[in-house]
């Protein structure tokens, strides 16, 4: 029988993680100020009030001293373009000039996969690094980039979604793909892990966006996913004017641009549609009927100024809505910026969005949206142990600010408005610390009680 000292871990600090919706249910979340973390061959045993939870810990385990620091799950980005890293920050009046002048040109070299696998090591220590352990992620039209993402993800244990993108029209002759999908197949049957498996990479059969599909890629693409319906769909949908009208022109009998894609069978759940800027009710009602999801990536909409998103349209629809970072449109990898930016364009809204939701949007919110609530977004028993640990004093302004917080609220809003990669102290991954990040600690501070 083995020693439960060599599988269990045990932290300490305060903890933050969520049940339900802020937005839509009261106790929807749970707090611990001083609260302790079991970890225990890859998954959370118990997280609970430090003082309960203390004496029931096996004889010899110590505990990792994270007070005046939160733990929470790990964040979930569910958008964005790792072969886009290297162009991230290029200037561009707007998205479709954008893709022909540095979009395409730097996918172009993911054919080799000396270059795709360096990419993949950076992109990844680069999502760790900002205290994201789950993503669902765009590789490039070739292979080879797929199996360099999910080789650099299976090598660290992480939970990852990607795809191989489809495009076999209005692309560059040196990106464009074809209508049959047959790579994407041997993709799916190599990569695609089961919940309940062992391995923890996904598949996302990943049509780019609907004018650079012909018709016949696109009824394959349906077909694919009718095929292996709990791999996930990931595209673009109304994101840009002048892309919504060159759909409305390559596709003029659909009633709009997302009722392309369900016409070709890809509105589903585990289907994940970037930005959704300018859809209308009927859009909206579509995308919560068919249990499809809302990808809002607002660093990426403010940069390209393609427009903004109307949470409270999609609330009201009951639509599933998440955070991506959009990566290279997106201007930081960081999902406490993107929640920074969220606010914002809120507020541009004339809505108002409380940091408690933004943080359920980044953790529980995403996993639900994404068919994996109780596995991953939680710190509840039995999920795979993905978390990070935040460091709300993590710069001199933050530690500033903080000392005069008095409500978790005011916290977390400090956190999303101030914060970057410098606040994530430790990233986990399945119960393994996968990023540190190397500075003196203070003294620990305490934090608010509700």
């Amino acid at each position: 029988m083995s020693n439960p000292t060599q599988t269990v871990q045990a932290y300490r600090a305060s903890l933050l993680y969520f049940h339900a919706d802020p937005a839509f249910a009261e106790d929807a979340h749970s707090w611990i100020a001083d609260g302790l973390l079991l970890v225990a061959d890859g998954r959370i045993q118990a997280a609970g009030d430090y003082a309960a939870l203390a004496p029931t810990l096996p004889a010899g385990v110590a505990v990792t001293d994270y007070r005046g620091h939160i733990i929470t799950p790990g964040f979930i980005d569910t958008h964005l373009h790792f072969p886009q890293t290297d162009m991230i920050a290029s200037p561009a009046p707007g998205l479709l000039p954008w893709l022909d002048t540095y979009t395409f040109p730097t996918e172009r070299q993911f054919g080799d996969p000396v270059h795709a696998r360096a990419a993949a090591e950076f992109f990844l220590d680069e999502l760790l690094r900002n205290g994201t352990t789950t993503a669902l992620v765009y590789c490039s039209v070739h292979k080879a980039s797929a199996n360099a993402f999910f080789e650099a993800s299976a090598a660290r244990k992480l939970r990852m979604a990607g795809g191989k993108v489809l495009m076999d029209r209005n692309c560059p002759d040196f990106l464009r793909d074809t209508a049959d999908l047959r790579e994407s197949e041997e993709l799916i049957q190599r990569w695609h892990s089961d919940i309940s498996g062992e391995g923890r990479t996904m598949y996302a059969i990943t049509p780019r966006f609907a004018p650079t599909s012909t018709e016949e890629q696109l009824a394959a693409t349906g077909e694919l996913a009718r095929a292996y319906p709990d791999t996930f769909i990931q595209t673009h949908v109304s994101e840009n004017q002048d892309e919504c009208a060159w759909v409305d022109s390559l596709f003029p009998q659909r009633r709009s641009y997302l009722d392309v894609y369900e016409h070709y069978g890809l509105m589903r759940p585990r289907a994940m549609f970037g930005h959704c800027i300018w859809l209308d009710d009927t859009d909206f009602a579509r995308l919560a009927a068919t249990g499809s999801a809302i990808a809002h990536c607002p660093t990426s909409n403010l940069f390209l100024g393609s427009g903004l998103f109307d949470l409270a349209r999609a609330d009201g629809a009951g639509a599933m809505v998440t955070l991506g970072t959009d990566v290279g449109a997106g201007t930081s990898f960081s999902m406490l910026q993107t929640m920074n930016e969220a606010y914002k364009v809120a507020r541009l809204k004339g809505n108002y969005l409380p940091a408690l939701r933004m943080f359920y949007l980044a953790t529980q919110g995403a996993a639900r949206s994404m068919g994996l609530e109780g596995t991953i977004g939680t710190l509840a028993p039995g999920a795979e142990a993905d978390f990070i640990v935040l460091d709300p004093r993590a710069t001199p302004l933050l530690e500033r600010r903080i000392a005069h917080s008095d409500t978790l609220e005011e916290t977390l809003f400090a956190l999303a408005m101030l914060g970057d990669d410098r606040a994530i102290r430790a990233t986990y991954a399945a119960g393994a610390r996968v990023h540190e990040r190397s500075r003196h600690d203070p003294g620990v501070a305490s934090m608010p009680s509700n």
